[in-house]
């Protein structure tokens, strides 16, 4: 297969219309940090400032510039360390845990409810080190990650609205971060620190929320392994997560030259991926449940760019390390999907919600929940992975 078009195309993409979307219209150069709540053409709809939103740009900028596009682009370097300062300053907590949002001055709130918080700070604080070598930015690192760790077992602590009587489960969610999070420590700070968490996590992911009876992941399972069939919560499955989880295995297979690990992860993607499909409009379904029963969330059917983003990266990677034609086959299906439903030609970035049949139902390009993390990474992960597999010959 001929993969120089494919790699001009994402490319373009990344460099020409998602780069600059965010790069002109997400800096708040008169309080710091970035506005996130970006309507189609970039004009901003909402000024509060998200910390999943806000440290996932440092981050891409980070890794931006670490890349092999980053030659000449210290204005990248620039928009991730003026980010960071902004963050550290009014966003961090005395014991290293972040806040969920502050206003655009940089005043708390609200409260540091989710550890995905202190998640991405460790990940935007170790790419800055990856890319710098400065070691505030490794001090941070270490940590958010150690917060993140510390929060685990007990992820909301004094702000959680469970009582008792409230069916516990255990987050796919938590765990597929953190084997992530490991492997972007490990390559980001040069560290094998938390090799043994990164260890268990893989472990968690592929031994407990995998079931092998209905082949797909399952986003909650209670605290023993079994699976919860009885209620929306435990039959929940999120084609998008396990897809982006299976490709964070396959990756970290890959490093630990653990054959086995990539085969299985693999083979989960495809299952997902299958499971998730929408066969009458293409694309895939937001949220599932497991017996196809009623779902809570009213958005269940819903096309959200995250989920394809990761089908995108699952497929090419086990495309890459198993050779098998049905990864190709799914990774064609995805980009065609992508490419013609959710990119906007006319004013960059792409549209992150269509409705079942593939028509934008929200003009905005980023918000509380999308912001500039899931479109490039992608674009740039799917270079490497493309690169790699040209030089194959396949």
């Amino acid at each position: 297969m001929n993969w120089k078009p494919y790699i001009e195309r994402y490319e373009k993409e990344l460099l020409e219309n998602v780069v600059p979307f965010w790069q002109n219209h997400a800096q708040d150069r008169e309080y710091g940090g970035f506005f996130t709540c970006l309507d189609r053409d970039g004009s901003v709809y909402d000024y509060n400032k998200y910390m999943w939103m806000q440290w996932r740009i440092v981050y891409m900028f980070a890794t931006l510039y670490a890349s092999e596009y980053g030659k000449g682009h210290s204005d990248w370097l620039d928009i991730a360390e003026r980010g960071f300062d902004f963050l550290y300053t009014h966003g961090r907590l005395p014991d290293g845990s972040y806040y969920f949002e502050l206003n655009r001055k940089g005043e708390p709130a609200m409260a540091p409810f989710s550890i995905f918080s202190d998640c991405f700070a460790a990940m935007g604080s170790a790419a800055l080190y990856k890319a710098t070598g400065k070691t505030e930015y490794r001090a941070e690192a270490e940590s958010a990650m150690a917060s993140y760790l510390r929060r685990i077992p007990n992820p909301k602590g004094k702000y959680a609205k469970e009582l008792p009587g409230k069916e516990r489960y255990l987050s796919h969610g938590s765990y597929m971060i953190l084997a992530n999070l490991g492997c972007v420590m490990r390559d980001c700070l040069g560290t094998d620190r938390f090799e043994e968490d990164t260890r268990s996590a893989i472990r968690n992911v592929m031994e407990k929320f995998h079931n092998p009876e209905f082949k797909v992941i399952f986003e909650n399972v209670r605290p023993d392994g079994s699976f919860d069939l009885e209620s929306c919560e435990g039959r929940f499955i999120n084609p998008g997560h396990g897809l982006e989880s299976m490709w964070f295995m396959m990756r970290c297979g890959e490093a630990a030259g653990d054959e086995a690990l990539i085969a299985r992860a693999a083979e989960y993607a495809y299952e997902q991926y299958e499971f998730g499909l929408d066969r009458q409009y293409g694309g895939l379904f937001y949220f599932m449940d497991v017996l196809g029963r009623p779902h809570m969330e009213l958005q269940y059917d819903m096309k959200l760019w995250w989920p394809h983003n990761e089908a995108v990266l699952a497929m090419l990677h086990a495309w890459r390390l198993t050779g098998e034609k049905k990864f190709l086959d799914a990774f064609l299906q995805m980009d065609e999907y992508s490419f013609s439903h959710f990119r906007d030609a006319e004013y960059g970035e792409w549209y992150g919600y269509l409705n079942r049949a593939g028509v934008p139902t929200h003009s905005l390009k980023g918000g509380k929940w999308k912001t500039f993390f899931h479109v490039p990474r992608c674009l740039l992960l799917s270079l490497e992975q493309m690169k790699k597999i040209q030089m194959k010959g396949v």
